[in-house]
């Protein structure tokens, strides 16, 4: 693949910061075992966060990192290396990527926008994750608060199946000064 505009952002090695407080909350306290995939995981700030606190609490995650950033996936890898972290990172698009493997926990931390012209394509990955996810797994999905990006996400996981939703709240987001929507669900 070619340069993205990422690669520049990236220069930066630590650009987006720390994982919300909302994030960190989930993985220090979410007690079960599986496998975590994070799309569009960039630098790795989330999968980083998830690998360290599943590592050291000895929970038996393993984490794929997902993105179209190769100087991103190579931050992440050689920061999982040193910390002997079990994270495997893949280089594609995860709007085209056909996902294979068992996911228990899919992660999109500012991936959805609804933006008018993302509408069609950040719908169609909305739908490919929940039909990836078995019965029993789980969303984790930060976005930038929105009354109606909020509504449209629900929607369209509400047409797909039926959700145990476990969060639905707000968490800020201080590197930015901005505040995120924290939406996790369980598929049922």
């Amino acid at each position: 693949m070619a340069p993205v505009p990422y690669d520049i952002y990236y220069q930066d090695e630590n650009y987006f910061g720390d994982p919300y407080p909302g994030l960190r909350d989930f993985f220090d306290t979410y007690p079960h075992k599986g496998h975590v995939l994070d799309l569009g995981c960039g630098q790795g700030r989330d999968s980083l966060h998830s690998a360290r606190t599943l590592h050291s609490a000895r929970q038996g995650f393993t984490v794929t990192g997902i993105d179209i950033s190769q100087v991103g996936l190579d931050q992440l890898s050689a920061l999982a290396r040193s910390e002997e972290l079990d994270v495997m990172v893949l280089h594609a698009d995860i709007h085209s990527w056909d996902m294979q493997g068992d996911y228990d926990i899919i992660l999109l931390d500012s991936m959805l926008h609804f933006n008018r012209k993302d509408i069609p394509v950040e719908t169609a990955l909305v739908r490919k994750v929940a039909d990836k996810l078995g019965s029993g797994g789980i969303l984790v999905n930060f976005m930038i608060a929105g009354a109606r990006r909020e509504k449209y996400l629900k929607k369209i996981l509400d047409e797909q199946c039926p959700w145990n939703v476990l969060y639905d709240d707000y968490t800020d987001y201080p590197d930015f000064n901005a505040t995120y929507h924290r939406y996790i669900a369980q598929k049922v």
